[in-house]
């Protein structure tokens, strides 16, 4: 597992700011998304009032394609497939369904998918992806923070590449003012913003 490697949380208030950090790693720990965070770095003023979070992610996962789960057996008249996993059964069934309907896939049980009557390459087969980590790992990402910035704060901003992203939220209007405070957050981590 890999660590952050930097996560702080600057807040005017001490106790205010010790109160958000245990909240943020709470919330980041429930949600599964420690691990995909190299920095953070968040921001948290009442009297303004402003939330900012600012992170750098560590490298996403690559697209999870059906030979990173199963073994494509091809067979007279049929490809069996024989999955170590079956995590993303559920998404390659509905792409074979799709793609081959319904009528041509047989599941016998959940580690075995038979496909009957295909016309595909065994390594052709092998290279469909069927699903792809980093789309729902944003969206958890920013669920996550919409929960850590303060009640009320329903002004929000959000920004996100495979890299880097900042969430910026508050219960006024965000102002110009707002992209110098979010690239100063990520030039006291070393980084500069997206």
């Amino acid at each position: 597992m890999q660590a952050v490697e930097y996560f702080e949380v600057e807040c005017p208030e001490m106790v205010g700011g010790e109160y958000y950090k245990k909240i943020t790693n709470i919330v980041l720990l429930d949600h599964n998304l420690i691990r995909t965070l190299h920095k953070i770095h968040i921001y948290v003023d009442p009297g303004v009032p402003i939330f900012v979070a600012v992170g750098i992610l560590h490298k996403t996962p690559s697209l999870i394609r059906v030979r990173d789960f199963a073994a494509v057996n091809p067979l007279e008249g049929k490809i069996m497939l024989v999955l170590s996993n079956e995590t993303y059964l559920a998404p390659m069934l509905k792409i074979f369904w799709q793609r081959f309907g319904q009528e041509h896939v047989e599941q016998p049980d959940r580690f075995t998918v038979i496909l009957k009557g295909v016309t595909i390459d065994a390594r052709e087969l092998e290279d469909v992806i069927v699903a792809d980590p980093s789309e729902s790992l944003y969206k958890d990402l920013i669920y996550a923070f919409k929960c850590i910035a303060p009640e009320g704060f329903r002004i929000r901003r959000e920004f996100y590449t495979k890299e880097k992203f900042f969430f910026v939220a508050s219960e006024d209007t965000l102002t110009g003012d707002v992209d110098a405070l979010i690239q100063s957050k990520f030039k006291i981590m070393g980084e500069v913003m997206p």
